[in-house]
Order: structure tokens, then C-alpha cells, then sequence
């Protein structure tokens, strides 16, 4: 629907507003409009917005896509979106960083024994959601690191979104909204200087060429190490032009251009040794069950460890009003995505820490035995058609939205591995030392190459029965062929013996083709006892393909991306309410849901073959508050439980348990901030993660969880005149020390930051 009308809300009566909350949460907001060629501006204004007496606004009501045709308010689905006032206030820079605003989701996950989570390993509700993320509703492959600096809002949409995007994580999806031109000049940016020496700079230029044309530039380069952390680095350019024609005409086109180059030392934690839980590996050595933990400061790489990332995008959209009700939309897109990956990691199993001279730790060693790489390259070209239209009738009303998708989807990677029996020297327990060499690093001849086509149409609508009900029904259709081959070394894990040829001889792999159908729906009804206010029922589906996350296939029976299985499938029925209150400003938000998680992969324990008969279920409660309580007074919050657990098949966490690992049963963000008219803006956040239960497998010693934690953060800006404001952000302001993420095995885990400040000068024009 081209033209969309605000509305005042009546605050609800006490009953009706209690009934609401008792149903409980999802996180979302509102923006009035008139125009589509409004709502497309409206994304850009945020970020450049000056007000000299009010305080920002963390709320927004409007979604991106054109595939929901009604705020927030009135959407049955828990969503929440995460503003561009909120992520600079908070001096967020990363994907990762911002989205510690939503309750329950982060990166928990420090990876499979000697590799280590790349990017944006981020974990929903239970489940790793790094291959549900999308910029302006296109999916964004690859494990890499994501900026914010050319980017509007973030979309976080929770429950099976398959009916939206196609496959996706059981559990949601995120969505990056980029930054467009708008009608207006505008000149803002920043410049940074923390803890650990980090340097970041960004630029934002809106120009207009003629009333309905427009340029826009944003520019980003960061030079920084992390706070807590030796040797590890963070270094990246971007920059990000981008044309619009037709502003405020039926028709509009924007041309986008993205590129982002970094050149990054990853993180690969340090050992568990010492921290709570922690056993001795070996029962010779019972002294190491009193061993002092290290300092987290430590860093086991090498000084050659590198993350090396080059990132490009071009996407042209088309929006077309045929009427004020009838709107066409085009989205096309080419992006590629190359990663060249190495990180020096290690185990600390009994054979590999050794301890000479037991009662002298600064004798105590661990090999460093594990050299990790990647050489990836992601490629997706896609074209994107939507119709929406709003047609009233004589007693139902419909908002419309029906698209087709064409896309094609790349990953290629070629192995690479410590060449001659070249290694490294064992870095010491308590005083590791990353200026070490000696490694000879080559292609072993191990590739692989997938290739997704994807085709789907889907169909939205709205049906709206006067004032009081709407029912919001969707459905998807997908149909995907992957071509899927690669070469292999011989003798390795799941990998053809070599006979009489010599080992890690590279042989053919999987040489396979696989397709399918996709369907997916969702079905939601929402009843308003009020204007202000709405209760929904909501049901969903969505289905994820083997090598859905990655591309890539195995023929391991014990895979769940073994091309002769069929798609990991989620339901999920959710239970909520969400309330306009005081006066508009404030909204609040609670849901109940229940995510169930089917066709997973289950051993029999007579015949030791693999059927997909397991399911995990994830349930709980999320309420959330975003806007205002004053004119001045901003907050967002969100509290979250998940109760995950495995219902059917082989426990998944180490200590025996049901849970579903790295899923803290409770969280909780918030972040709020009071502005004076003077310009003086003050405020603060509190994060609770509940403790994390690891992943199972044959480690010894290590812990199987980690501890909950609490950690606040401050904010301090001033003005100094109409264009210059200086920012000071404080983060952990009570040095809580805490385990940010681990491993599958705990022997290795992911520091939290500790006490750290970034002072930062924002100029806008």
C-alpha cells in the first residue's frame, strides 16, 4: 500500500493492558508516512536527524520489506528493530556489537575443537543463525565480520521466518537495511579514539543533485586493537555511493555500491585452564587441578595469523506507484565475498600441555598444533520482484504482497594446509609469544565448489475485518537444485582410503546434484481491543536444506548436509500482545513461543545407522520496551527465557544433560539515556547472559559450563556547538571478568571485554 496514514492511539484501560502483558513478548516500533517514496527516504533520516531539545528516539515502526504490509503494532510476529541512534550511542561498530540489543542473541559459539567461529557466528533461540543474514532482504554469504557504518536499522525477526526469506535458521532471521540517499543535504561523521589503541573514522555525505535526484556517500576506515586482547587486530576500509533518482515521484531508482576490505588478526581465545569447573586432563598430573588460570590478556596465535576479507556489492532497486494503493518493487543484486583465513590454534589435552617442572608453571608449555584455514569465495546474484496493493472491500479490507525471486547462489573453497612437516614451537602456558615462525603454509590440492539455484514465489495478505480483527496469512514456495563436487585428500576424515596411492593424495569427493521443494507458511490472528494495543495468535514454518548455511555437502552419514537427506524443518506457535502506550511514545511487547525442531539426525544404537527422526524444541517468554517515557527519557529493553532442549535423540551437552548447549536460559539488555535541553545527554545499559552449557565430546577436564554474568556500560555526550558533539563511552564499567563464548570442548574459551572507553567527535551539517 503506496499511501499509509497515522493514527492517534487512545492509551489502553488497566485490564486491557495487563491482559496483554500476561501473553508476553518481541521487540518492535513505528514511523508514520504518506508515501512509498517516504518510506524509502525515511530509512536515511535517522542517522543525520538533529534535534536540539529532544533526546534520541530508539523507536521504529516500519519494517524494510515490502513483504509486510503493517507496522509493527499490528504484525504478529516477535520483531525487533535496532536504530541507528541506538547503535551510535552506543558506539557499536560490528553486526555482533549492535545486536547485543536484542535479549538472548550473540556469538556463545567458539567453535569445534581446534577451529574457531569466524564473523558473525551468531546463535538464536538455541540455534546458530550465522546463514540468516541479509542486507535490504537478499541473504549476505559468508563468515565474516560485518560494519555498521553504511547501515539504517537492523532488522531481528525471531520464530521460523522461511515464509519471508526462504531457507533460513529454525529459529529466525536478521536483516541489515542499508543507507539511501534522501532529498535534503546532510554532512555528518566521526572520529574515535579508545582503549587498545582503537582508531575509527566515519563519514556520512547526502548531496542533492536536483529536487527529485540525489547522491550519498559513507566512508569507514578503522585501524584498532580490542580491548583485553594482545595482538589481536581489527583494521578495515569500506566505502558506500549511492544514486537516487525520482524522489517524491511515483517512480524512484537507487543505484548502491558497497566495498569493505579488512585485514584482521582473529581471536582464537585462550585456554580454560584454571577457570571454574576445569579438571586435570591427566590423572598423573593431579597438580593441575589447582592450576592458576591465565591471564586472559594471552594470546596463542602467531603474529602471521591473519583474516583477510574483500567484500563487494552492487544492488539497483526499482519502485514504481501505479496508484496509491498499487506499488511495484525490483531489487537486483551481485555481491562476492572473499575470505583468506589463518589462526594458529590449539588443544589442551594431556599430550599437549606439558608441564617439565610441575612445581614451576612458567615452565608449563601447550602445542600449538592446529593451524586453521580458510580460502573461500561466495558469490549470489539475485532479482527480487514485489507487488503490494491495498484493496478495500465491503467488509474485509487486503493488504497485499506477492514476489518472485530468482537467485543463484556460489561457494567455492580450496584447502590449504602446514606444508613438509613444518610446525611451530609450543608456546608457553602463562607467556605465549605470537613473533614466532616456522610454518610453510600451501594448497594441498583439496577444493570444493556448490552452486544453489533457487526459484520462489510467495504471497502475503492481510485481511482486515473492520477495526477489531486481522488475519495475517502467508506462503512461500522455493525450488532449489545444488550442484555440489570437490576433491578431497585421501586417508583424511570422511574421506575415500588411499589403497596404494601415497596419503593426502587429493582424490574425487562428492560429485552430486541435489534439488527439491521448499514450502513454507505462516498464519497469524490478531485481535485489537483497542486502537492502541493488539493480542495475535501466530503459527509458522520454515525449512533449512542440507548444506542450507554453507553450500557445501557431505556424503558423512552423521551429516546433516548429506545431500540424500531431506530439509531440517521448524514449527513454531507464538502467543503475544504489544501496546502503543503514553501518549504514543513507548511501546511494550511480550510473546510466549514455542519453536519445535524435526528431522534431525538420530544413530540407532542396534544397527549404528543414521534416521532423522530426532527433534529439539525451544520455549519460553520475551517482553520487550522501546521509545520513550518523556520527551527527553529513551529506552530500549528486552528480557528473554529459553528453555532448549533435546526431545528426541543423543543429548548435545556435555554434562549429560537435554539442554541445547551455548543457550543461556535467561538474558536481559537494556540501555537508556536522558537528554537536557542544554544538550547534555547522560545514560547507560545493564546485559545479563545466563551461563552456557558447552557442547559434548570426549575432552577431559574441561569445564562443561560457564557462569552468568552482569555487565554495565555508560554514555556521556556534550555539545560543543550546532556541529561538533563529543561522545564517551564506557564499557564494563565494573571490570566484571566473564566467559563471552566456548568452545565445543571447553578447552578453549572467549574472553569477555574487560573495563575499556571509547571518546569519540561527532560532527554533523
Amino acid at each position: 500500500m503506496a499511501f499509509i496514514t497515522s493514527r492517534k492511539h487512545a492509551l489502553p484501560t488497566t485490564a486491557a493492558l495487563l491482559t496483554g502483558l500476561a501473553l508476553a513478548p518481541s521487540l518492535v516500533m513505528a514511523t508514520d508516512v504518506e508515501t512509498t517514496a517516504q518510506v524509502s527516504q525515511a530509512r536515511s533520516l535517522p542517522g543525520l536527524k538533529v534535534e536540539a531539545n529532544r533526546g534520541p528516539d530508539y523507536r521504529v515502526d516500519e519494517l524494510s520489506s515490502p513483504k509486510y504490509t503493517q507496522p509493527l503494532l499490528d504484525t504478529a510476529q516477535t520483531v525487533q528493530v535496532i536504530g541507528r541512534d541506538l547503535i551510535e550511542q552506543q558506539g557499536a561498530t560490528t553486526l555482533t556489537e549492535a545486536l547485543r540489543n536484542s535479549p538472548g542473541v550473540g556469538t556463545f559459539y567458539a567453535g569445534e575443537n581446534g577451529t574457531t567461529t569466524t564473523g558473525d557466528g551468531i546463535t538464536m533461540r538455541g540455534f546458530d543463525t550465522s546463514g540468516s543474514i541479509f542486507v535490504d532482504g537478499v541473504r549476505d554469504l559468508g563468515s565474516y565480520s560485518r560494519d555498521v557504518f553504511n547501515l539504517e536499522q537492523i532488522e531481528v525477526t525471531k520464530g521460523p521466518d522461511g515464509t519471508t526469506y526462504g531457507r533460513t535458521a529454525p529459529t529466525g532471521a536478521i536483516n541489515l537495511v542499508s543507507k539511501q540517499p534522501m532529498a535534503s543535504d546532510a554532512l555528518s561523521g566521526s572520529i574515535a579514539y579508545g582503549s587498545a589503541t582503537q582508531r575509527r573514522a566515519t563519514a556520512d555525505w547526502n548531496e542533492t543533485l536536483s529536487p527529485t535526484a540525489a547522491f550519498r556517500l559513507d566512508v569507514l576506515g578503522q585501524d584498532s586493537g580490542v580491548p583485553g586482547r594482545d595482538d589481536v587486530r581489527n583494521k578495515r576500509w569500506g566505502v558506500a555511493p549511492s544514486l537516487a533518482f525520482g524522489l517524491k515521484t511515483a517512480t524512484r531508482v537507487y543505484l548502491d555500491a558497497l566495498h569493505v576490505t579488512q585485514h584482521n588478526r582473529p581471536d582464537g581465545g585462550v585456554p580454560t585452564i584454571g577457570l571454574p569447573g576445569y579438571g586435570t586432563p591427566d590423572p598423573t598430573r593431579p597438580f593441575l587441578d589447582d592450576a592458576a588460570p591465565v591471564d586472559p590478556s594471552n594470546f596463542y596465535g602467531t603474529l602471521g595469523d591473519h583474516d583477510d576479507v574483500r567484500s563487494d556489492m552492487l544492488t539497483a532497486i526499482v519502485q514504481h506507484d501505479f496508484s496509491p494503493d498499487v506499488t511495484l518493487q525490483n531489487t537486483a543484486r551481485w555481491a562476492r565475498t572473499h575470505q583468506d583465513y589463518q589462526l594458529i590454534s590449539y588443544r589442551t589435552t594431556a599430550a599437549n600441555l606439558l608441564t617439565p617442572e610441575p612445581s614451576d608453571p612458567t615452565t608449563w608449555t601447550i602445542t600449538r598444533d592446529l593451524p586453521t584455514f580458510k580460502d573461500q569465495t561466495n558469490r549470489i546474484l539475485t532479482n527480487q520482484t514485489n507487488l503490494r496493493v491495498h484493496a478495500e472491500g465491503r467488509h474485509v479490507d487486503h493488504d497485499l504482497s506477492l514476489g518472485v525471486e530468482l537467485t543463484r547462489e556460489e561457494a567455492g573453497a580450496i584447502g590449504q594446509a602446514a606444508l613438509g612437516g613444518s610446525k611451530l614451537p609450543a608456546a608457553n602456558l602463562y607467556a605465549p609469544d605470537a613473533d614466532v615462525g616456522g610454518l610453510l603454509v600451501g594448497r594441498t590440492g583439496a577444493r570444493s565448489r556448490g552452486v544453489t539455484r533457487t526459484a520462489a514465489v510467495y504471497a502475503f495478505d492481510t485481511l482486515s475485518f473492520g477495526e477489531r480483527w486481522k488475519i495475517n496469512a502467508g506462503a512461500r514456495f522455493d525450488h532449489y537444485t545444488t550442484d555440489f563436487e570437490s576433491t578431497v585428500l585421501c586417508g583424511a576424515r570422511n574421506a575415500p582410503a588411499c589403497g596404494n596411492l601415497p596419503a593426502a593424495t587429493p582424490v574425487t569427493g562428492l560429485d552430486t546434484r541435489t534439488s527439491g521443494n521448499l514450502p513454507n507458511y505462516k498464519l497469524g490472528v490478531l485481535y485489537k481491543p483497542a486502537a492502541n494495543g493488539s493480542i495475535y495468535v501466530n503459527v509458522a514454518q520454515s525449512q533449512e536444506p542440507p548444506g542450507g548455511n554453507t553450500l557445501t555437502l557431505s556424503s558423512a552419514a552423521n551429516s546433516a548436509d548429506n545431500p540424500s537427506l531431506d530439509p531440517q524443518k521448524a514449527r513454531t506457535v507464538e502467543v503475544g500482545s504489544k501496546w502503543d502506550v503514553l501518549a504514543g511514545k513507548l511501546l511494550l511487547t511480550g510473546a510466549l513461543y514455542r519453536t519445535t525442531v524435526s528431522n534431525e539426525l538420530v544413530q540407532d544404537p542396534v544397527d549404528q545407522q543414521y534416521y532423522q527422526i530426532g527433534r529439539k524444541r525451544v520455549q519460553g517468554v520475551e517482553l520487550g520496551a522501546v521509545g520513550r517515557l518523556t520527551e527527553h527519557w529513551a529506552i530500549s529493553a528486552g528480557f528473554t527465557t529459553m528453555d532448549a532442549t533435546v526431545l528426541k535423540g543423543a543429548v548435545v551437552s556435555s554434562d549429560g544433560s537435554r539442554d541445547l548447549a551455548y543457550t543461556p536460559k535467561q538474558a536481559f539488555t537494556s540501555w537508556t539515556t536522558y537528554r537536557w535541553t542544554s544538550g547534555l545527554t547522560l545514560g547507560g545499559g545493564a546485559r545479563y547472559v545466563g551461563g552456557l552449557k558447552r557442547g559434548t565430546d570426549g575432552a577431559i577436564g574441561t569445564p562443561t559450563s560457564t557462569e552468568a554474568y552482569w555487565v554495565f556500560d555508560a554514555v556521556a555526550s556534550l555539545p560543543v556547538n550546532q556541529h561538533l558533539s563529543v561522545q564517551l563511552n564506557l564499557y564494563n564499567l565494573f571490570d566484571k571478568r566473564y566467559v563471552a563464548a566456548i568452545n565445543k570442548s571447553g578447552y578453549r574459551y572467549t574472553p569477555g571485554t574487560p573495563r575499556s572507553a571509547m571518546l569519540t567527535a561527532n560532527f554533523r551539517f
